[in-house]
């Protein structure tokens, strides 16, 4: 049960606020939320999107965070590790741990969460080309801590429509690409039950300039793609429904995005039921959230410590389950640690200083929220109908369609700022001159000789034998219907390399040309 609420005036606060006969927290299709309690009964996991350098430099910010009060792990991998590439390879030069944590083997992992025990934390990791082997290695880490598989709890990305569509760090076709999600999605269904296979992203296509309805509308059209793809694949859509995820953006405009979420949910309970599910928990959307890294200004940066704030709020006020809030200074480099404890703070002052986890769904009833969630619904439903009229998500993306509708965007907003139409304060109003720099967080290029050593030191010890066989295994189910991740596990497991993986299957799917 949670506990009653009373302000500092003594009035007691209700867990909900209701008009009589309205839609109740809890219930379908969830638009104030998906517990009827919320933040009443448990809060949201506090995560702080981390990783830099190498496994050894990224396990001690790990240990620091958890010692500040973060309650999940989040983990960023470096370009390369994201595009399949090993250190060692000549396009991983001036990359290596420079936004993010390198792992190019097993042994790498071990390192990342040393001191760590997977069946006491969840972790996230941002990771989606490749997600299938560092799923892989996370799952062959608590294998050797002696965990249980069926209470490893997390979350990877594996959100590939969205790469091709904004972001950028795919390496095969859609089509291979799909297939391998849809492996994952069977196979964690079986060995890794409370495990989220993928969290759907719309914090890309908002970072590469959509609007908040663009955002909405283009997140769900491809989650609805995956349910899609797995329900063809002859999954449950009451099993693996559970376990699918969100990841949204939040930007400035409080009260834009807090109908933003209101509105999602409500529109994927939707298409869920509409896709055949009966369990209430395949019809909830539930989601992680990220402060907007494309609203931080290298201007005046403390004033970012503002947008966090206000962002971070309509995530709650909206009912995120998870919340990652941004480091006042990236915009100029990866979060210092000073950056990263007033990031964690803000979220800590909201939990505990700010009421708003007092009640749930607190701008319910707001004239202006109530009529902004159903006009982003609908506008929503009008670009998801679009969609389905080109063939569905992939085609959509095939065909380039939505990349361009995103572009149009991001050149209108770009243009309002030029012509001062929106402000940006500290940018394009009430400047002033810059005083000092501010001290910055930069990675050493020597990273990348420290982690060939690593490489070197891997194939060294291991059977080379055995990794060829575990390969040549595994390019001959990539050529058939085969689930490909008990392979991928089985040459992870041998300290096959990450590129070496991503090499076999580069061969026998090749590589989408955008």
């Amino acid at each position: 049960m949670s506990q009653s609420k009373i302000n500092s005036s003594g009035i007691d606060i209700k867990t909900v606020y209701s008009a009589p006969g309205s839609e109740l927290p809890g219930e379908f299709p969830y638009t104030r939320g998906v517990r009827p309690d919320m933040y009443r009964g448990r809060l949201w996991t506090m995560r702080q999107y981390a990783g830099f350098s190498t496994a050894e430099a990224s396990n001690e910010r790990y240990h620091y965070l958890l010692n500040q009060g973060t309650t999940g792990l989040s983990v960023a991998f470096d370009l390369p590790t994201q595009i399949g590439y090993d250190s060692s390879h000549a396009m991983s030069e001036g990359e290596v741990g420079k936004v993010g944590v390198a792992i190019d083997s097993l042994a790498d992992m071990e390192i990342l969460f040393q001191g760590i025990q997977l069946q006491d934390v969840t972790t996230s990791m941002t990771i989606n080309a490749t997600a299938s082997t560092l799923l892989a290695m996370y799952v062959a880490l608590a294998k050797k801590q002696g965990a249980d598989l069926q209470k490893i709890g997390g979350t990877i990305q594996n959100d590939l429509l969205k790469e091709y569509a904004a972001r950028g760090t795919y390496i095969y076709p859609v089509r291979p690409s799909m297939r391998i999600i849809t492996d994952i999605f069977e196979w964690c269904s079986k060995e890794l039950p409370k495990w989220n296979t993928i969290s759907i992203s719309g914090y890309h296509i908002r970072e590469a300039g959509s609007t908040a309805v663009q955002e909405l509308a283009f997140t769900l059209a491809n989650g609805k793609a995956y349910a899609e793809a797995a329900i063809a694949k002859g999954l449950d859509i009451n099993v693996f429904g559970k376990r699918l995820s969100f990841f949204f953006n939040a930007h400035n405009d409080i009260f834009e995005e807090v109908a933003k979420f209101r509105a999602a949910r409500k529109i994927w309970a939707t298409i869920m039921k509409d896709l055949g599910a009966t369990q209430p928990e395949a019809m909830m959307l539930r989601f992680h959230t990220q402060t907007g890294g494309s609203t931080l200004t290298a201007q005046q940066p403390e004033n970012n410590i503002v947008r966090v704030a206000l962002q971070a709020l309509s995530a709650v006020l909206g009912g995120t389950q998870s919340l990652h809030t941004n480091g006042f200074d990236e915009a100029l480099s990866l979060p210092t640690e000073k950056a990263a404890r007033i990031a964690l703070r803000t979220q800590q002052i909201i939990a505990q200083e700010s009421g708003a986890t007092a009640t749930v769904d607190p701008l319910a009833g707001s004239y202006y929220v109530e009529e902004l969630t159903a006009t982003l619904e609908k506008e929503a439903w009008l670009l998801i109908q679009r969609i389905e009229e080109m063939g569905g998500a992939v085609s959509a993306v095939e065909k380039g369609w939505i990349q361009e509708e995103i572009s149009r965007s991001a050149y209108l907003a770009q243009k309002q700022i030029e012509n001062k139409e929106q402000i940006v304060v500290g940018v394009n109003a009430y400047q002033t001159k810059e005083e000092d720099p501010q001290p910055t967080f930069r990675i050493d290029d020597s990273i990348r000789s420290q982690q060939i050593e690593k490489i070197n030191a891997v194939k060294a010890q291991r059977n080379q034998h055995v990794v060829d066989q575990k390969l040549a295994l595994l390019a001959t189910a990539a050529q058939t219907d085969t689930n490909l991740m008990p392979l991928i596990l089985d040459c992870v497991e041998s300290y096959t390399t990450l590129g070496e993986i991503a090499d076999t299957l580069r061969n026998v799917f090749g590589e989408y040309q955008g």
